[in-house]
């Protein structure tokens, strides 16, 4: 179908950063969203600015988004918060469903209809070993990864027919700027010790899963939750 263009959010680093190589190595022209006003991005991809915790940010952007005619979208942007309910604050919950649930949907909502046009789409949101397991002070992350699931499975549904193959990535832990900033050495220590590979994921190995899903060679997998820990979940 010639040259497909695809978008990425939170392009700039970890696993986003290594997926935008990964697409633009098979062929993609890559637009890669992030919070700075400006990023490093690779030679020919197109950066634009958006921070997916504003709402009227999100709102202004979907638009943008809608104008794209992209193939291929990816929701990759996250964040995270570990604490205990007791000590949660409700706005920091809220937070993290916004950009973890809520800018996904909106996003998917502004790309599906062009995807619907062309009859060809790919959507991947990535979600987390914690949408399937968790451990005690996920509580926010994990309803939001759970969500963004729920999320992917209703909407592989609604446009199946229409060859929009709608999935997720679960990664497992790896090792990220953002994994060692929310855990912390002792954290990655301790984890590292329960995934019986005996290593944390690296990026580009993620990257990996991602871009199949996202291509021309996944051609009937759809609504499903890859799970990419190395074991974890299994132990």
């Amino acid at each position: 179908m010639g040259t497909r263009r695809a978008l990425v959010t939170g392009g700039t680093r970890g696993i986003g950063a290594a997926t935008v190589i990964a697409l633009i190595e098979a062929g993609d022209e890559v637009i890669v969203t992030g919070r700075s006003p400006s990023a490093q991005v690779p030679q020919g991809c197109r950066y634009l600015t958006c921070d997916l915790a504003d709402p009227k940010a999100l709102r202004e952007f979907s638009r943008i988004v809608e104008g794209l005619e992209i193939s291929v979208l990816i929701n990759n942007a996250g964040i995270n918060k570990i604490g205990a309910i007791s000590e949660y604050d409700v706005d920091d919950f809220n937070r993290i469903q916004h950009v973890n649930v809520t800018a996904p949907f909106v996003l998917c909502k502004a790309a599906i209809p062009s995807m619907q046009r062309r009859q060809f789409g790919r959507i991947v949101n990535i979600t987390s070993i914690f949408s399937v397991v968790s451990k005690p002070g996920r509580s926010a992350y994990s309803a939001s990864k759970s969500g963004l699931l729920g999320l992917t499975r209703a909407l592989a549904l609604e446009v199946a027919a229409d060859n929009i193959l709608i999935n997720c990535v679960a990664p497992g832990i790896v090792d990220t700027e953002l994994t060692h900033s929310v855990l912390g050495d002792k954290g990655i220590a301790e984890l590292r010790s329960l995934v019986p590979m005996g290593r944390l994921a690296t990026s580009d190995e993620i990257a990996k899963y991602i871009r199949f899903l996202a291509s021309e060679e996944n051609t009937y997998m759809t609504g499903q939750n890859l799970v990419v820990d190395g074991g974890f979940t299994c132990a």
